[in-house]
């Protein structure tokens, strides 16, 4: 019996097997986003990305802005989902040495070496001559700082309050589903207004913490949201009626044209609104948080109902994800250098460039998992 008929409870190593595959699917989208920084045109990514192409074109740019709503909701998502089975199977000291291990460790040993690469490769793809040593650290520069590993630290940071709250009783409300999920949009909306009222959009960076302010909140509703799925059971069992879902697959395109029309209006039109400027921010942000929510449903319902089974290609790229994660966007700059001066059309080379590094990352993070495989059976022998 598989883990869709056996339910959230039976799952091989405690895993749900869709959500496996959508968290190996969401670090594609991450990889395809990242790529698109290299040849998006209108600039914004040319002072701080890794290579920066003067081939651009715009669709990188439009694919990133809607890839940008939800996938990282959905990865904190998951990551909250299986939150509290990791609790209830260890104590606190255990599980927070857990997760220091699976999240801070790879962090520290990412942002003392692949950081410094980054710079490298940053400097070389614009002919730029390298710098003295120290300013190779993230805590130096306050241009890109700990740019994409800002998930590791901050991820364990929401597993640290979750089990803060677990330990002081905390919990959240006993709502339903659908009452978890409109808190979160209201909550994440009543919050986003107000930081961008109090003029706090854009990024805080430290030594330690890296995130966007507007953000922070909403992702770690999506953390708590993802818990409250797992402590009410709500993947249990087949999926229901397709009702829901078909009605929000086919009006989710709504909110987010808003959300993107909003968004880039002030772009065309500095300082201006097309009705006024508080209305404005609360289309916007209306609009922003609608978005993630649908496209996060749409995308966990999905692959719930038609990619939840084991498959041996899955298996190898769900093992691999993590570190796919971690070396992807020096795995970008590495390639992007190839193709920077090649009269290879935009367009192209944006596929070119996400699909190698896609492969490339897998190659390198399996080649590297089997041999500390091998390593650990040499030294039980």
């Amino acid at each position: 019996m598989n883990a869709y008929e056996k339910g959230q409870d039976a799952v091989k190593g405690n895993r749900i097997y869709f959500l496996d595959n959508l968290r190996t699917f969401m670090i594609f989208l991450v990889v395809l986003c990242h790529v698109g920084g290299v040849y998006e045109s209108s600039g914004v990514w040319a002072s701080f990305w890794i290579v920066d192409d003067p081939a651009t074109n715009n669709v990188s740019g439009l694919v990133f802005l809607i890839m940008d709503i939800f996938v990282m909701p959905t990865l904190f998502f998951i990551s909250g989902f299986f939150a509290p089975y990791s609790m209830n199977n260890k104590n606190g000291w255990l599980f927070l040495k857990a997760k220091f291990k699976r999240l801070l460790a790879p962090w520290m040993i990412a942002v003392l070496t692949l950081l410094p690469l980054y710079k490298v490769i940053f400097l070389s793809s614009r002919n730029l001559p390298q710098e003295p040593w120290t300013t190779y650290f993230h805590w130096s520069n306050g241009i890109w700082s700990q740019n994409w590993l800002w998930f590791l630290p901050m991820l364990f940071l929401f597993n640290v309050l979750y089990l803060l709250f677990s330990k002081a009783k905390i919990r959240i409300p006993n709502l339903s589903l659908k009452g978890a999920v409109l808190g979160a949009l209201l909550v994440g909306f009543l919050y986003s207004v107000s930081m961008d009222m109090f003029g706090l959009r854009g990024w805080t960076k430290t030594v330690w913490l890296d995130f966007q302010n507007e953000r922070l909140l909403i992702y770690f509703m999506a953390f708590l949201l993802g818990a409250h799925c797992f402590r009410r059971k709500v993947f249990e069992g087949k999926p229901k009626s397709k009702m829901l879902y078909t009605i929000v697959n086919s009006m989710d395109w709504i909110p987010i044209t808003v959300y993107i029309f909003f968004l880039l209006y002030p772009w065309f039109k500095p300082g201006h609104y097309i009705l006024s400027e508080l209305i404005h921010r609360l289309i916007l942000w209306f609009s922003y948080q609608l978005s993630w929510l649908c496209l996060m449903y749409v995308m966990i319902e999905t692959f719930r109902r038609y990619l939840n089974k084991p498959a041996k290609i899955w298996n190898e790229l769900n093992q691999n994800s993590y570190g796919v994660y971690i070396i992807h966007v020096i795995v970008i700059g590495g390639v992007a250098l190839i193709l920077l001066h090649t009269a290879i059309p935009s367009l192209w080379k944006y596929l070119l460039l996400t699909v190698s590094t896609y492969a490339a990352s897998n190659l390198i993070v399996s080649l590297c998992r089997k041999a500390g495989i091998r390593r650990k059976k040499l030294a039980n022998l």
